[in-house]
C-alpha cells in the first residue's frame, strides 16, 4: 500500500488540479469575447464562429465517459497527465490556425482534452483527498479557482486582446499546461481502479452522432430549408441514433447512462437545474460580448469588463447556496434560481429597448441572472450525486455534466438561430424590397457576426442606405432582445417543470461538499 501523502504533496497536487480546472473555465469564457475578431481577421462567417465554441462543447461530451473508464484502468494520474499534454498541444494547434477550418478542428480536439481533463480532475482529488474535511475543502478551493477561471475569463481575455491578440487566448495555456504536468509529477499519487468496466464505445460514438446532428441541423437549417433532403436526412440519422444511444445503454451490461435514475424524483428535478442553466445562462455568454460589441459599439476591453456583472455573482452566491440548501431544500432553491436566471433575462431584454449605445441598461439584468446561476450550481450538482446511492454517483456526475455540455452545444445553435431571424425580420421590415431573401439572408448572418464595418463594405446598398447606422443598430437590439425573450421564457419552463417534479418526490437535503462548472 503507498504511503499517505505528506501536506506539502497535497497542497502541490491542489494547485496542479486548481491550475488545469483554471484552464478549463478561461478556455470556456475567454473565447467569446475574441469571436468578433475572428470574423475580422478570419474571415470566419456567423455559422464557422458558432461552430467554433460548439466543437469544443461537442467535443467534451464525446470524452466524459470514456476518460473515467480509461483513467481507472490505466491511472488517473497517468490520464490526466496526458490530458493535459494533448490540451497544451491543442491550444497551439488553435492559437496557429491559419484558418476558421483549422480552427475549428483544434478546438474539437481541444475540447476532448478539456472534457478529459475535467474527469480526471475530480478522480484525481477524490483519491488524494479521501478524509471528509479534507476533501471538502479541496474541492471548495477547486469550484472557487474554476470559477474564477469562468468568471474573469471575459475581462483577462478583453485584456489580452488589448496588448496582443486572439492568439494568445490559446497560446497562454500552453505554459500553463507545461507548469500544470510539472506539479503533478511531482505530488500526485497514481490510482487505478482493478474492477474498472468495460468502455461503452458504442454508446460514446451513438450518443455523439446525435448531438452533431442535431446541432447540424439546426445550425443549417434556416440556409437550406427544413424541408431539404439533407436536413431531413440528417435529422433522420439523429433519431435513429438517439433511438439506438437509449437501446446500448439499456442493454450495455456497465452503462454510460443508466436511465433507471430518472425515476428517483430529486434527481430529475436537479438535473433541470443543470438543463435550465446551460438553455439559458452559458449559451447566452457566448453572445452577450457580440451584443455588447456589435449593437452597443464597445471595444474588447470596456466589453470584457461589462461582462463581469454576468459572470461575478456566480462566484459569490455558492456559500449563500448551501445555506439556502439546507434551510429550504433543493425542490425550492433550485427552482428559485432557475426563476431568477429567467427574471435577469427579462430585464435584460426589457433593458435592451432603452438608451440604445449604453450597456448599463443591460446590466441589472445580467447582474440578477448570475445571482440566479449562483443560486442553482451548487444545489443542482450536490442534488444529482446526493439523490442516488453512493455507488453510483460517479455515473450520476458523469449524467450531470453531459447533460449540461449537450444542452449547451444545442442551444448555442438555438440562439444563434434565433438571432439571425430576429435581424432578419427587423430588416426586411425596415428595407423591404431593396434587398432580396437571399441578400438579406446574408446580411442577417453577418451582423451577428459583429463585423459591422465588413458588412457596410461588402453590401455598400446597406450603408446608402442605412448611412447612419441606427437601421443596423435597431435590428441587432431586436435580434439580441429575442434571444433574452427565448433565455426567460425558456428557463422559466424548465423551472415549472422542475418544481413540479420536486413536489411529488422528497427532497434530499444531505449532499457531498463539492463543486462544479456550471457550463463546462
Amino acid at each position: 500500500m503507498p504511503a499517505a501523502p505528506s501536506s506539502r504533496s497535497n497542497t502541490i497536487a491542489l494547485i496542479a488540479i486548481c491550475l488545469a480546472g483554471l484552464m478549463f473555465g478561461l478556455e470556456i469564457s475567454s473565447v467569446p469575447i475574441i469571436l468578433p475578431d475572428l470574423e475580422k481577421v478570419l474571415g470566419a462567417d456567423f455559422k464557422a464562429l458558432q461552430w467554433i465554441m460548439n466543437a469544443y462543447t461537442i467535443a467534451c461530451t464525446t470524452v466524459l465517459m470514456a476518460t473515467g473508464t480509461l483513467a481507472d484502468r490505466f491511472g488517473r494520474r497517468r490520464v490526466f497527465v496526458v490530458s493535459t499534454v494533448a490540451f497544451g498541444l491543442t491550444s497551439l494547434l488553435c492559437g496557429l490556425a491559419p484558418d476558421t477550418h483549422w480552427l475549428i478542428v483544434g478546438r474539437f480536439l481541444q475540447g476532448m482534452a478539456g472534457g478529459a481533463i475535467l474527469i480526471c480532475s475530480i478522480a484525481v482529488l477524490s483519491h488524494q483527498f479521501p478524509e471528509g474535511k479534507a476533501r471538502g475543502h479541496a474541492f471548495a478551493i477547486w469550484g472557487v479557482v474554476s470559477g474564477i477561471g469562468l468568471g474573469f475569463g471575459p475581462a483577462i481575455g478583453g485584456a489580452m486582446l488589448a496588448v496582443l491578440d486572439w492568439r494568445w487566448i490559446f497560446l497562454a495555456h500552453v505554459p500553463l499546461a507545461a507548469l500544470g504536468i510539472v506539479l503533478t509529477y511531482g505530488a500526485v499519487q497514481e490510482s487505478r481502479d482493478p474492477h474498472a468496466g468495460k468502455l461503452d464505445l458504442l454508446g460514446i460514438l451513438t450518443l455523439t452522432a446525435a448531438v452533431l446532428g442535431l446541432t447540424y441541423a439546426i445550425t443549417q437549417g434556416a440556409d437550406l430549408g427544413f424541408s431539404n433532403w439533407i436536413i431531413l436526412g440528417v435529422a433522420a440519422a439523429t433519431l435513429v441514433s438517439l433511438v439506438a444511444f437509449v437501446l446500448v445503454e439499456k442493454f450495455h451490461p456497465h452503462p454510460m447512462f443508466d436511465f433507471s435514475v430518472f425515476k428517483i424524483r430529486d434527481f430529475s428535478g436537479a438535473i433541470l437545474g443543470c438543463v435550465g442553466m446551460n438553455l439559458s445562462y452559458w449559451p447566452f455568454m457566448i453572445y452577450l460580448p457580440l451584443y455588447f460589441s456589435a449593437a452597443l459599439g464597445y471595444d474588447n476591453t470596456a466589453t470584457g469588463l461589462l461582462l463581469l456583472a454576468y459572470t461575478l455573482p456566480y462566484l459569490v452566491m455558492p456559500p449563500i447556496a448551501q445555506y439556502l440548501l439546507m434551510r429550504y431544500q433543493a425542490s425550492i432553491v433550485i427552482p428559485a434560481g432557475l426563476l431568477a436566471i429567467g427574471l435577469g433575462f427579462l430585464l435584460m431584454k426589457l433593458g435592451s429597448g432603452f438608451g440604445q449605445g449604453s450597456g448599463l441598461a443591460v446590466l441589472p439584468g445580467a447582474l440578477v441572472a448570475g445571482i440566479g446561476l449562483g443560486l442553482t450550481t451548487t444545489p443542482a450538482t450536490n442534488m444529482t450525486t446526493g439523490s442516488v446511492p453512493a455507488n453510483r454517483a460517479g455515473m450520476a456526475s458523469g449524467m450531470d455534466i453531459s447533460a449540461r455540455l449537450i444542452t449547451l452545444a444545442i442551444n448555442i445553435a438555438v440562439m444563434g438561430a434565433i438571432l439571425v431571424a430576429g435581424i432578419h425580420a427587423s430588416l426586411r421590415g425596415a428595407f423591404g424590397a431593396a434587398f432580396d431573401a437571399t441578400q438579406l439572408r446574408a446580411i442577417a448572418e453577418r451582423l451577428a457576426g459583429g463585423n459591422l464595418v465588413a458588412v457596410r463594405q461588402e453590401f455598400p446598398q446597406l450603408a446608402a442606405l442605412d448611412a447612419s447606422g441606427d437601421v443596423v443598430r435597431a435590428a441587432l437590439t431586436d435580434g439580441f432582445g429575442n434571444v433574452m425573450l427565448y433565455g426567460g421564457i425558456g428557463v422559466w419552463a424548465i423551472a415549472a417543470l422542475s418544481a413540479a417534479i420536486f413536489s411529488r418526490g422528497r427532497a434530499v437535503v444531505e449532499a457531498p461538499a463539492c463543486a462544479s462548472e456550471g457550463g463546462g
